[in-house]
């Protein structure tokens, strides 16, 4: 069964503007106002092409097939917009090998898969880049990223396809990355008629359909594409190249703000019900009016507490030390700034004294033997008013309690390389503890909360 018996027709839009700028390289103007004009878009072809790219790459099936084609006699060659649409010109189609069209296919997948979109807008935002010689400068640098994952096994790139090394510039980087080294000159010139849509770059183009027009993925139908093609790359890794799974592992795990993350940490575990409530006989109820003669206790809200646990044992180095004041400066924020609901304490293989916190600098964080932070649990545990969340910065390297705390823990960990060539590799004995699976954990500085 050929791909045009199971695709619907595709939308061609009666209301879009004139092309002002960009048009395919060696393209006359005879061809622009006649043949352009006149051909049919060839769906065969198309689809034909897309099903060459599907058997080539399989674990990007999903995403190809999940793009819906507009014909656009405005576009250059093929582009997208960050709904899934593709938008395609016949004459582009009637002209390209059907190997090369397989190719283009994965290429502006690619910039959809990869949120370059997205991405575009932000470096415009952050950046202050403007007007479309800017998005160009965009587009390049998006295509210098995937083009190195696309071609080759099974599909062919056209002789003009661009690459970092055009530009002196190494491969295997993000589009981020080679912006800066991207410059519009006479090495650019040729590319001006580039454009694979506001899907590459962000930026709308006068084609796109927009938001509200037909066919389009919402944000979670495109978000349930990205993670099947995810699933695809990561149930066969030998298959696919480096840059696709790297982005497939940053699917499943996406960086966040680690810092946000153990602040969000604190404060969930604050909030949790049970947290900071005791009864009391002060205020009656609203139930009470209910039973009259009984005398019945009423719920009442304190602010929760917060006893920070430091490891300072001689396997934390002192920056990492530094680092905890600022975590403690994170989490009295988490608490609402309220200094007298966080106590400080440092602990290698002994629990030092408990720090009302004044200001985070003035907390003395000694030590430097060995680590037991049991100890250090112990003491935040014992201490009156009992906390109501226990937070633990450690490199992880420490026994932890057999048993659950009374109140909610959070742990915050430093990060470690994995060990590797030495004697004690596999001995249980020189393996750090791993942190019980009742603690809520972040590892600090890898943008990430393991659980």
């Amino acid at each position: 069964m050929s791909g045009r018996t199971r695709q619907s027709a595709p939308t061609t839009p009666d209301t879009l503007a004139p092309a002002t700028s960009s048009r395919p390289p060696q393209t006359t103007p005879t061809e622009t106002t006649t043949p352009a004009q006149t051909t049919a878009l060839d769906l065969d072809k198309l689809y034909a092409a897309r099903l060459h790219a599907a058997r080539a790459r399989p674990y990007l099936a999903t995403a190809l097939f999940a793009l819906h084609v507009v014909e656009s006699r405005r576009v250059p060659t093929m582009a997208v917009d960050r709904h899934w649409r593709c938008y395609v010109s016949p004459a582009f189609v009637d002209r390209t090998p059907e190997e090369e069209l397989a190719g283009v296919w994965v290429h502006e997948v690619s910039h959809l898969l990869r949120d370059h979109h997205g991405r575009g807008d932000r470096l415009a935002r952050v950046q202050g880049l403007t007007g479309p010689a800017e998005r160009l400068r965009m587009n390049i640098a998006a295509d210098c990223e995937i083009n190195d994952d696309i071609f080759g096994e099974g599909l062919v790139g056209p002789e003009d396809v661009v690459r970092p090394d055009m530009f002196g510039l190494p491969g295997g980087q993000l589009m981020e990355e080679y912006l800066p080294g991207i410059r519009l000159g006479p090495l650019t010139q040729y590319l001006a008629w580039l454009d694979c849509g506001s899907g590459a770059d962000g930026l709308e183009r006068e084609w796109d359909l927009g938001p509200d027009g037909a066919h389009g993925l919402s944000e979670q139908e495109q978000d349930a594409v990205r993670f099947r093609v995810a699933q695809g790359i990561t149930g066969k890794p030998g298959d696919t190249p480096g840059g696709w799974r790297r982005w497939a592992e940053e699917v499943f795990h996406p960086p966040q703000p680690w810092r946000d993350l153990l602040g969000a940490a604190v404060r969930s575990a604050v909030s949790s019900a049970g947290v900071g409530e005791d009864y009391t006989y002060g205020r009656p109820p609203r139930r009470a009016a209910g039973l009259p003669g009984v005398v019945l206790p009423s719920l009442r809200r304190t602010p929760p507490r917060v006893a920070v646990v430091v490891d300072t044992s001689g396997s934390v180095s002192d920056a990492e030390l530094g680092s905890a004041l600022l975590e403690i400066t994170a989490i009295t924020r988490a608490v609402g700034g309220r200094r007298d609901l966080v106590s400080v304490l440092s602990c290698d293989a002994a629990a030092r004294v408990v720090h009302p916190l004044c200001q985070a600098e003035d907390i003395p964080l000694v030590g430097g033997g060995g680590t037991d932070l049991r100890t250090g649990f112990a003491r935040a545990l014992a201490a009156r008013p009992r906390p109501d969340v226990v937070v633990a910065l450690t490199d992880g390297q420490t026994p932890w309690p057999a048993a659950r705390p009374s109140c909610r823990t959070v742990i915050g960990l430093f990060p470690r390389e994995p060990r590797s060539g030495t004697a004690q590799e596999h001995d249980p004995d020189d393996e750090p503890g791993r942190p019980p699976a009742w603690a809520r954990v972040v590892r600090i500085g890898q943008g990430h909360a393991v659980r």
